[in-house]
């Protein structure tokens, strides 16, 4: 059976290394080595793992961390979703993808956060965080502190927006926090699963292809810059069951949603194989 002999999540990082493989898909399988890794949501176990515990650049995906902060946040009464985010000249000058506020406007925590989950806003991102940190770095700072009481000790942020920087993670860590989503903010985590945002005459699609194309999936977060390559964390349950699989450093979009697509396909049938002949 492909994915039989899970190992777990929070286990040794030599568990992941030889969690059994999944055959790659054919457009991946003369690039450099790509990180995925493919978890049971229930209790962390690892189903697949390929170069998952490499440190590599999140990009985007660092948003996941920026949007949990806010969440925290929220939950906490600090913030409130009507509250104003307003636009500083240095989150104005943030490099695209974008909403191109401009400085001394202002926007709901709730489109910010909307505009975050769905457009990757990089503007916004830095707004957030200086609405909550005072500014970029010391709010950064919390997003390492963050992750490493999650358990995440290979992860470190010097930005909120995952522009290239010194931001660093591993695909078994960003899976980590993608089940620290689901299990500490469940009602939030439905941000991830809007498919458009509007914004004035524009309708900003999510950048994660797969929302509404797979069956089951419904968020996280994808991610590119040239130095990552195109990220992807995405969690789809079926029944009572709930897979994530991220992929890290792919050579293209349509790449890195097969191979996600594939990961979770196959551990769906393995899942359902295993309840067939009652395995454990």
């Amino acid at each position: 059976m492909v994915l039989a002999g899970a190992a777990l999540l929070l286990g040794t990082a030599a568990a992941a290394r030889t969690a059994p493989a999944l055959s790659p898909p054919a457009t991946a399988r003369a690039v450099q080595p790509v990180s995925a890794i493919l978890v049971d949501a229930r209790d962390g176990n690892v189903l697949y793992a390929q170069g998952a515990n490499l440190v590599r650049r999140p990009a985007s995906l660092t948003k996941m961390m920026t949007l949990f902060l806010a969440f925290d946040a929220l939950d906490s009464g600090k913030l409130s979703l009507g509250d104003r985010v307003p636009i500083s000249r240095r989150a104005a000058s943030q490099q695209p993808s974008k909403l191109g506020l401009r400085p001394g406007s202002s926007i709901t925590v709730d489109q910010a956060i909307r505009a975050i989950a769905v457009n990757s806003a990089n503007d916004v991102a830095v707004a957030l965080a200086e609405k909550l940190g005072g500014s970029e770095a010391a709010f950064a700072a919390q997003m390492t502190a963050k992750a490493h009481k999650l358990g995440m000790h290979e992860t470190a942020f010097t930005n909120v927006t995952g522009l290239p920087g010194a931001n660093v993670t591993t695909a078994t860590e960003m899976a980590k926090l993608a089940m620290a989503l689901l299990n500490q903010h469940p009602r939030r985590y439905a941000y991830f699963s809007t498919r458009t945002f509007d914004w004035g005459p524009r309708r900003l699609q999510n950048h994660n292809h797969l929302l509404g194309k797979f069956d089951g999936l419904d968020g996280i977060k994808t991610g590119y810059t040239v130095e990552a390559g195109f990220n992807l964390a995405a969690s789809a349950k079926r029944g009572r069951r709930r897979l994530i699989a991220v992929v890290l450093g792919e050579k293209s979009v349509a790449a890195r949603d097969q191979r996600v697509a594939q990961m979770l396909d196959e551990g769906f049938a393995s899942l359902d194989t295993q309840s067939a002949v009652g395995a454990p």
